[in-house]
């Protein structure tokens, strides 16, 4: 048993919450609930590894070599295309989490 204390704007919260579902569980139940679907929620949203944000770059790139331009472009000019498919927008590169150095 764990206690724990909250502010009455988010005890409120956490009763109204209680009151919509379907069987009105306890106050316990309902912040164990919540709890649960919070950390659930949390894993979801954890940045991809290393190996997975690898993996899509090159499969990404396989699959722009599968689908080649036009022979009239130079292959210099490709590969330039090439980059700026695979690392995205200018105005969403600042969106996504910084590299680790190293």
């Amino acid at each position: 048993m764990i206690g724990i204390r909250v502010a009455p704007t988010l005890r409120d919260a956490i009763v109204q919450w209680a009151e919509r579902q379907p069987n009105d569980p306890s106050f316990s139940e309902a912040a164990r609930r919540l709890i649960e679907l919070g950390l659930a929620s949390a894993q979801l949203n954890k940045p991809p590894s290393k190996k997975a944000v690898s993996k899509a770059a090159a499969l990404a790139a396989k699959e722009l070599d599968r689908l080649k331009e036009v022979k009239a472009v130079a292959p210099e000019e490709r590969e330039s295309r090439k980059r700026r498919l695979l690392k995205g927008p200018t105005e969403f590169r600042d969106m996504r989490a910084p590299k680790a150095k190293g």
